[in-house]
């Protein structure tokens, strides 16, 4: 086989076609675009997004009526009149109007005291635990996402690509035994280039031959329908200008454009350590971050909503772990573990799911967990895709009642 990905298709075709992500785009597009659709919630989507750092909890849903949590911050504390509550014991840190306005409009679960079994807290551990999802094989050479995607193709269901929007290296959760998962920055970055679809009349007696052309025309098509979202740019929310909000725009435009992508996973904090990683001087740097995510989340709703897809999406946030109760002398905080992850959507079973974790029992100045991170994965696998969470995360894990039926 001496010919070039090109040259084969420029023989068997008869007409260059120039790709903007190279050779594995028109099996992507022509898969999405050719997938079937089945009576089991084969158009539902699910939107993970990355805080990388090891976000806060105790400052992004803060116990303000805690007397241990004021003793233990005495510059980062947040206090009954800064806070935006959610009950008498908890409330949203005053930068996340966004998403306390989805709270009030029963779009947004508050899921409290997520956590990992055994956790280094270590950046790279806790991450390949939450990508993996499977914190006792350090040597686990695929992601949780990644093997969604294999085992639905496997299973002939509906099919199931996945995609990273976002500018860092991709993250492990999306490495895949047998997929392509792509990393884009843009909608743009999935549609081809060059001259147009083989005609549809010609055929040939070369099985091999028709296979590619009836491909290069699923990829034209997915292509012409996300091009034709992208000139409506009127039709976007007002997204914030950068980091998330670009990203989550990208999302939303290649929903609406419907190729077939079940699972997006995009990234706010910049990647490894990443931005959430507050040691010192930890109050302006988090409160801008989660203003940032408050912003884009709601814009993201907002957008979905106004293009009539927002009751197929179920957007999700973890991070790598929470931080310490106490601050240090930096007026920043350390490694934890226990936080909690917010779940997006019409059909999400609106606020706060479990209880927080309580301040008088540490896990090494920590809040304990108290629910496994995997049953939540599960409850987005099981509970919103349809797809069987066991081949996946390897054991039964309980999904959690998160969304209404």
């Amino acid at each position: 086989m001496g010919q070039s990905r090109r040259e084969f298709l420029k023989s068997t075709v008869g007409a260059p076609v120039l790709l903007s992500l190279g050779g594995a785009v028109p099996t992507f597009l022509a898969r999405a675009a050719g997938a079937a659709k089945t009576e089991n919630r084969t158009d539902r989507v699910l939107v993970v997004v990355q805080l990388s750092g090891g976000n806060d909890g105790l400052n992004t849903v803060a116990p303000y009526a805690d007397d241990v949590y004021a003793r233990k911050r005495s510059t980062l504390r947040l206090r009954s009149n800064d806070v935006l509550k959610i009950d008498d014991y908890v409330g949203f840190h005053p930068r996340m109007k966004g998403l306390s306005r989805l709270l009030k409009d029963g779009q947004l679960a508050i899921v409290q005291g997520i956590g990992c079994p055994g956790s280094d807290r270590s950046h790279p551990g806790a991450m390949r635990n939450w990508h993996t999802a499977q914190p006792n094989d350090p040597r686990c050479p695929t992601g949780w996402i990644g093997r969604t995607i294999d085992y639905a193709s496997c299973k002939a269901q509906a099919n199931t690509p996945g995609v990273f929007v976002g500018p860092i290296a991709r993250p492990f959760a999306l490495t895949a035994q047998n997929a392509i998962v792509p990393s884009i920055r843009s909608a743009r970055q999935l549609t081809l280039r060059g001259k147009g679809a083989p005609s549809k009349r010609r055929t040939s007696d070369n099985p091999l031959e028709n296979h590619v052309r009836n491909a290069i025309r699923g990829a034209h098509a997915t292509s012409r329908r996300i091009r034709g979202l992208l000139a409506d740019a009127s039709r976007s929310g007002s997204y914030p200008s950068q980091g998330l909000g670009p990203h989550l725009k990208t999302v939303a435009e290649l929903i609406a454009a419907d190729v077939g992508i079940r699972i997006f996973f995009t990234e706010l904090g910049g990647g490894g350590i990443g931005g959430f990683d507050n040691h010192a001087i930890q109050r302006d740097n988090h409160a801008a971050l989660l203003g940032h995510l408050s912003a884009s989340l709601a814009a993201f709703a907002a957008d979905l909503s106004a293009r009539k897809c927002l009751d197929r999406v179920a957007l999700m946030t973890f991070s790598e772990f929470g931080r310490t109760l106490t601050e240090n002398g930096r007026k920043g905080t350390g490694h934890g573990n226990a936080a909690p992850c917010f779940l997006m959507g019409s059909k999400v079973r609106a606020g706060l799911i479990g209880k927080h974790p309580p301040l008088t029992d540490l896990d090494n100045d920590a809040p304990r967990f108290h629910t496994d991170f995997r049953r939540l994965y599960a409850t987005v696998l099981t509970g919103w895709l349809g797809l069987d969470s066991k081949p996946v995360l390897g054991a039964d894990f309980k999904p959690l009642d998160l969304f209404v039926t």
